[in-house]
């Protein structure tokens, strides 16, 4: 099937926000809209508002005022569901509850033609649910837009059970036409960003629990040292608490409790609590006129040592050898034993592999960084084990480099490298189960949520063997099955290379 032509009629069920952005899509995309809502209120206001957005888009220099002048004659209010009877696509946008949804859907199956397309924009319903009492369910689909709808580019197109190909294609190609960018995803809970986004939230509260690092700690590293735009505590006090925490149950109890999705004990307080952010004044962090800005940890002036020596393949730390050449170090590297960094007093400076440092003699850990030339924070865990000299000669030779240093507990995995590592590995389980493509979903991570680099592309840069790896240690070290790696991610470990020899 083609995309939908812009002669044709869309209309949304739902005045709310979210209703408003994706009628003020398809209208300014050509088409003619019509708002409807119980509330035949708010379906006018919501007609008002849009038309007034496109007046100051227009105003603004943004959209032609022929254009916007033809745009806002073409959307209107509609008295009833059987108003919606020549739509091409119905895309619904109430309250996210099934019984409310699925009524709508059989009352509009009553009304529309039989070639119309029906679309949910539910974020965390099943899309094969809601159409199960439906006649005709093949035309049934998910499109879920972020919101605001106008500015974010991003559309999950969600297949259902029973929804036909050629129906999820055209849905597809509308949206496309329209100026976003779709990506296909099989009916799974959580969809793409929200399935595959739960570690970014679920590792931090960890660390957390585990009194590794403080909130404003643990985001500043995934903010300096991971590249992440928001850090996940300060994140989840903009979402809500209890609207972040309710994604998250919902998932894990999709997903029949699985340990991989367990909700944080930590944030359901803060949710009891009452504290739920931003809109109620306090969250992980305070706010309002008199709440100072959260600060992390940060290790006080050390001196670095003047030599080291790098012994093996530092692998994603690489470029290491060089920032320490550049800043003045000697450095002496051995291809044999390893990988670690040799400091002068002994110890070992070792990337994050999910063990922990007591296990060792003398060893401080430092965790990944998306780029450790960029980077501006690096954490660093030792043990009570840990001599003063190791963590001091540790601590200096990235405050050589310029980075502000963070100490944490001893944590296997740290915040970064245990983050990124569980969202490769849900991203390969879900490739694995057919749920979207690897390029689907770096780019809806990438759009949705605004992360530095998709998982896929984090695998690819960092080694197959490397995800597989650290979660193994920690799932060792922390039984239970959340860190166990999926067979997806075991797999993906022993697929050949370009330069692999037959027989691995």
């Amino acid at each position: 099937m083609t995309a939908i032509e812009r002669s044709r009629t869309v209309a949304v069920v739902g005045a709310g926000t979210m209703g408003q952005g994706i009628a003020q899509v398809a209208l300014l995309a050509g088409h003619r809209v019509l708002i409807y809502d119980i509330n035949a209120s708010l379906a006018a206001d919501g007609v008002s508002f849009v038309q007034d957005r496109v007046e100051r888009m227009a105003a603004k220099g943004r959209l032609d005022h022929a254009e916007a002048e033809s745009a806002i004659g073409r959307i209107a209010a509609a008295d009833g569901l059987p108003s919606l009877a020549g739509a091409a696509l119905v895309i619904e946008a109430v309250v996210e509850d099934a019984g409310v949804k699925r009524a709508l859907f059989t009352a509009l199956e009553e009304v529309v033609g039989p070639d119309a397309l029906l679309a949910t924009n539910t974020s965390s319903l099943s899309v094969t649910e809601l159409a199960a009492g439906l006649a005709h369910p093949g035309r049934f689909l998910g499109l879920h837009f972020f919101n605001p709808a106008p500015l974010l580019p991003l559309v999950e197109v969600v297949s259902g059970s029973a929804t036909d190909p050629a129906a999820a294609e055209s849905a597809y190609r509308t949206v496309l036409g329209w100026g976003k960018t779709p990506v296909r995803c099989a009916d799974t809970p959580g969809f793409i960003v929200n399935r595959i986004a739960r570690p970014f939230y679920a590792e931090a509260f960890a660390v957390y629990e585990e009194q590794g690092a403080d909130p404003a700690t643990i985001d500043a590293v995934l903010r300096e040292s991971g590249g992440f735009k928001m850090g996940p505590f300060q994140l989840t006090d903009l979402i809500g608490q209890d609207v972040n925490e309710a994604v998250t149950r919902s998932v894990w109890d999709s997903f029949f409790r699985s340990p991989k999705f367990t909700p944080s004990l930590a944030q359901r307080r803060l949710v009891q609590s009452g504290r739920l952010g931003r809109k109620s004044g306090h969250g992980w962090f305070p706010y309002g006129p008199q709440a100072a800005a959260p600060q992390p940890l940060t290790a006080g002036p050390e001196e670095a040592p003047d030599k080291v020596t790098v012994v093996g393949d530092l692998g994603p730390a690489a470029e290491l050898a060089a920032l320490l050449e550049e800043a003045g170090i000697a450095v002496t590297a051995t291809e044999h034993g390893g990988p670690y960094i040799q400091l002068p007093g002994e110890g070992q400076l070792v990337l994050a592999d999910g063990k922990t440092s007591v296990e060792f003699a003398d060893v401080v850990y430092f965790d990944l960084a998306l780029d450790y030339r960029g980077a501006t924070r690096i954490a660093l865990s030792a043990s009570e084990d840990t001599s003063e000299r190791t963590l001091s000669e540790a601590i200096g030779l990235f405050q050589k480099l310029g980075k502000a240093v963070s100490v944490i507990g001893d944590v296997p995995g740290m915040i970064v490298a245990r983050t990124v590592a569980m969202l490769i590995d849900l991203t390969a389980d879900a490739v694995a189960r057919g749920v979207a493509s690897r390029e689907d979903i770096d780019t809806a991570m990438k759009l949705g949520v605004n992360y530095p680099l998709g998982p896929a592309e984090w695998h690819d840069r960092l080694g197959r063997d490397w995800a597989y790896d650290l979660l193994h240690h920690l799932d060792e070290r922390v039984p239970g099955g959340r860190y166990a790696p999926s067979l997806a991610l075991f797999k993906l470990g022993y697929a050949a290379g370009d330069d692999e020899e037959e027989g691995r």
